[in-house]
């Protein structure tokens, strides 16, 4: 048989599904594993949102709809930008997709020709330079340091840039790290990419996710020119614990917007027609059980900081917004648990895994080597139980 193609060949699976995998395997075998692997809320999808769903089911809302959403989900995504971030676009320029993920590759495919470069602020996402890569394009990292909460600054963005960058990609409030940028922040990197004519991919998928008071500013808000440049990129899988039902969408210049709708249309045929009309219902619904969830998930953000800063040789940065934690575990390289050796990040997670059933994220593939990503997108019975595990695991090391 013939090899598979080279550009599938040299993608990476994503070691989050495969942690959650294992985790979800050691439980149906009996044991009782604590995961802190999750990238989704443990919130169940709103009742009003379900109904919907349900409706649009018994109303035969089960055929084909047009290959980029159905008018009324595209007039409330477009109210949507209105009233939450100041932006005015017409239904014409939304495309809905198979959720965020789905967004994101169509809109690095609408831009990218091959070689093309964009610059990915780093530590990053796993799944940002597999999608970039399959569409031709090249990731350039430029890694933010923990003392500036891991946020690259635009003059470091600058220093990265060549005659082949196309785009800079942005995702904040930010996986894995949860910082979120501020709009003085924002409004430099809005400067360089309109001096130097850029793209900006901005992921905005975590945007109601933010805490301690802090305001979500989306990039395309600063000024027309940067919001003729950028792609917003968001969904309701976050902020409408929805992440099964698989909707996400993007708000862009027309000529994007077309070509991206164009390319989806050969590719998906359409979003999920029955999610589409739930995703009305979500984004045009009350937003109290939102209120609620963002507030539980701060509480719990402040209980995962104050133990993991608890525990004798680790330490983490308190995230502003989404709901990870980056661990910084390099204390624990050199040393063994029980006879088997710790060197990085990957081998900290493993012998968490099979010594303490503890399930977290190596920071290797998000560029983060040295620290674990834990989500707190789970009770806090689970965080305190899995945090003492760590604790023990931690004291045990040798």
């Amino acid at each position: 048989m013939k090899s598979v193609s080279t550009r599938c060949a040299a993608i990476a699976p994503s070691p989050t599904l495969e942690i959650d995998a294992k985790a979800v395997a050691m439980r149906e075998a009996g044991i009782n594993v604590i995961g802190f692997g999750a990238g989704q809320p443990d919130f169940d999808t709103p009742q009003h949102i379900k109904d919907a769903a349900i409706k649009a089911i018994n109303d035969g809302k089960t055929k084909y709809t047009p290959a980029s959403g159905i008018l009324d989900l595209k007039k409330a995504v477009v109210e949507k930008f209105q009233r939450d971030n100041g932006l005015v676009y017409e239904p014409s320029q939304i495309v809905v997709s198979n959720g965020a993920k789905h967004s994101l590759f169509n809109a690095f495919a609408a831009v990218l020709n091959e070689g093309d470069e964009v610059i990915v602020p780093a530590p990053c996402w796993v799944s940002y330079p597999e999608l970039i890569k399959i569409n031709g394009g090249v990731p350039v990292y430029v890694h933010g340091p923990a003392e500036q909460e891991f946020k690259p600054t635009a003059a470091q963005m600058r220093a990265a840039l060549t005659e082949k960058t196309k785009a800079i990609l942005l995702n904040s409030p930010n996986n894995p790290c949860g910082y979120a940028y501020s709009r003085e922040e924002l409004q430099e990197i809005a400067d360089l990419a309109v001096e130097h004519d850029l793209f900006v991919i901005s992921d905005e998928i975590y945007e109601y996710l933010v805490y301690d008071g802090a305001q979500h500013c989306s990039i395309a808000s600063l000024g027309e020119k940067i919001k003729e440049n950028t792609i917003v990129v968001n969904g309701v899988s976050k902020s409408y614990a929805m992440t099964g039902w698989r909707i996400g969408y993007t708000a862009s210049a027309l000529p994007i917007a077309k070509a991206m709708g164009s390319l989806q249309s050969h590719v998906t045929s359409n979003p999920n027609s029955i999610a589409q009309y739930a995703s009305v219902a979500a984004l045009n619904g009350p937003r109290e059980e939102l209120a609620a969830m963002v507030k539980e998930f701060s509480e719990r953000r402040e209980l995962m900081v104050k133990l993991i800063n608890g525990i004798d040789g680790l330490s983490c940065v308190p995230p502003k917004g989404a709901f990870y934690v980056m661990m910084n575990v390099t204390s624990a390289f050199g040393k063994s648990y029980h006879g088997k050796k710790i060197e990085t990040s990957d081998d900290f997670c493993s012998a968490a895994l099979d010594g303490v059933k503890v399930a977290l994220v190596p920071g290797g593939p998000f560029l983060a080597e040295g620290f674990c990503r834990l989500s707190y997108a789970t009770s806090r019975k689970n965080i305190e139980e899995g945090l003492a595990r760590i604790a023990q695991f931690m004291s045990e090391l040798v």
